[in-house]
């Protein structure tokens, strides 16, 4: 069956950086564009970025832009978001997930995805 993994989650520190990774199985991953969400304590799961399947188009919420680089390596059935500067506000859990429509856009509802990891906490401290 389809599996994501996250990793990489952790406490850091204002103005700090972290990578997390997801890796994908189960699936033709080359065939699926691919997305990260983030979900704060009280708050709706919200958009992070995105990266398409073939072009390798890449979308940002206006919140990361600047800060966070998105990436992904077919080879190893992987994503990687980079995360930078980060801050308090970018406390979360982090989900990734997978869209099999074959669209080149880059979906930004969690509604649009099919398949999700369990996800990894990440915790930016003042």
């Amino acid at each position: 069956q389809v599996q994501l993994v996250e990793s990489g989650g952790g406490l850091v520190q204002a103005g700090g950086s972290l990578t997390l990774s997801c890796a994908a199985s189960g699936l033709t991953f080359s065939s699926y564009a691919m997305g990260w969400f983030r979900q704060a304590t009280g708050k709706e799961r919200e958009f992070v970025a995105g990266i398409n399947r073939n072009t390798y188009s890449k979308s940002y919420a206006d919140s990361v832009k600047g800060r966070f680089a998105f990436s992904r390596d077919n080879a190893k059935n992987t994503v990687y978001p980079q995360m930078n500067s980060l801050n308090p506000e970018d406390t979360a859990v982090y989900y990734c997930a997978a869209d099999r429509s074959r669209s080149v856009i880059v979906q930004v509802t969690p509604s649009a995805y099919d398949y999700w990891g369990q996800g990894t906490q990440v915790t930016v401290s003042s």
